[in-house]
């Protein structure tokens, strides 16, 4: 039988793929069965008209076992797909912290937690710890307790683990390291890791820092789970990374540093490609021949206020000319921000939370939403430090007009995105600079 020229061989298989948004809104794509996680992410992007970031990530959600995890961008669509139960689902959600653990590593790698296979004085070398994650040849380690869930109970055991490229092991007797002491828990290779959403609920865990390892071709089976319990957020966010790097090494590098150079199935199209961060957004004068960037944060300050009495002075005198704007300067001022990606109205502080943490528990995320107690009043929840702060913006008036402050009036803005814009490129009296907006996008 005559093989198949290439001539002849023009159309490629393509899969169905629904893919969800946080609204619950589901879409449909028609994809072949080469397109990776991250190509997806593009089209997915291209066809909703938001800015790509490389932040975008598809999620293998479980609501039936509690689980879920970013597909990492290299993977094949339609093979995981393959493997997940009829009930899962894939969700298109940011995640700001998918690559954080490049940028500080030792935010990530708590020097107590790790620990070279061969004989060492125990100490990180700042220079070399994601090197020798990333050197097959080296030999990297974690280690530390964990709870494990008991097979076939409710109840879960505290356990000295450790994490090599070989597998996640227990000691069998207190924290000895000898072969004969330790026993496989589960190999990497064949598995992936994933986040406990319901783990308190469904699985009675002793804390809130839970997390699985399921192996690729169990589709809904919990008898093959290995449920995982920390102590704290960093030490989990630890035993995940570290998961992660020692599973698949140079790749997790090579999708973070050439994105643009990976291929894709979408070169029939471009996205807008455009992101917003502190080393981006600089304060600049204008009000000579040539721009000059503010350095001073005092005058970035003053002039940030001056561009917004410029602004409300330049809304009025349209408004006296017969601006067909149906609102008022005052009133214009109270809800130009319901535009913006990083306000979602009325949601409740637990849905503040959990959009925080689904999104990556990196310093600088933040969103803006209606006060519960105050509704004149607004909040800017935010993480710094993996914990997620909470800052109430209180309207002020002044000769007629309202203003937004977040220190009592000591600062005031014309509106909330004049405050966004001002708290991106100076910190103020919050922890650290607003660098990445907690989105929501509508499929």
């Amino acid at each position: 039988m005559p093989s198949c020229s290439p001539d002849c061989c023009l159309f490629q298989a393509v899969e169905i793929v629904k893919v969800w948004s946080e609204d619950g809104a589901g879409k449909v794509v028609e994809i072949p069965a080469d397109m990776t996680a991250r190509d997806v992410c593009q089209l997915l992007v291209y066809k909703s008209h938001c800015v790509d970031d490389n932040a975008w990530t598809l999620v293998e959600h479980h609501p039936i076992l509690g689980l879920e995890r970013c597909l990492e961008d290299h993977e094949l669509v339609v093979q995981v797909q393959a493997s997940m139960s009829s009930d899962s689902k894939f969700l298109f959600r940011k995640n700001y912290a998918k690559y954080e653990f490049f940028r500080n590593p030792l935010n990530f790698f708590p020097e107590q937690m790790v620990a070279w296979c061969q004989d060492s004085d125990g100490t990180i070398p700042q220079s070399q710890l994601l090197q020798n994650f990333l050197n097959p040849s080296s030999c990297p380690e974690i280690q530390g307790y964990l709870y494990v869930k008991e097979p076939g109970r409710k109840s879960w055991k505290k356990l000295y683990m450790f994490m090599r490229r070989s597998g996640l092991y227990f000691s069998t007797k207190g924290s000895s390291k000898e072969p004969r002491h330790l026993q496989l828990l589960s190999d990497l290779d064949d598995s992936n890791i994933f986040t406990i959403f319901t783990g308190r609920k469904l699985y009675n865990a002793p804390t809130d820092y839970q997390f699985s390892i399921k192996p690729s071709k169990t589709r809904g089976d919990c008898k093959e789970l290995k449920m995982l319990c920390a102590e704290d957020e960093q030490s989990r966010t630890c035993w995940m990374t570290a998961f992660r790097l020692l599973k698949y090494g140079l790749v997790l590098y090579k999708s973070y540093s050439v994105p643009q150079q990976r291929k894709t199935n979408l070169s029939h199209f471009s996205t807008p490609v455009r992101s917003v961060s502190e080393n981006s957004l600089v304060a600049m004068d204008f009000s000579g021949r040539t721009g000059r960037v503010i350095d001073n944060p005092v005058e970035a300050q003053s002039a940030a206020l001056e561009e917004g009495q410029t602004w409300r002075k330049r809304s009025q005198r349209m408004n006296v000319l017969g601006s067909p704007s149906p609102l008022h300067p005052s009133s214009l001022s109270t809800v130009i921000h319901r535009t913006q990606v990083w306000f979602h109205g009325r949601i409740m502080r637990e849905e503040a939370h959990k959009m925080i943490i689904q999104q990556g528990q990196v310093d600088g995320l933040f969103l803006l939403r209606d006060s519960q107690s105050n509704p004149k009043a607004f909040v800017l929840t935010m993480c710094h430090h993996q914990k997620i702060k909470h800052f109430q913006i209180l309207p002020c008036e002044e000769d007629s007009q309202v203003f937004f402050s977040l220190d009592d009036g000591a600062t005031k803005f014309t509106d909330l995105i004049h405050l966004v814009e001002f708290y991106q490129l100076n910190r103020g009296v919050l922890p650290c600079k607003l660098k990445h907006p907690c989105t929501a996008v509508a499929l």
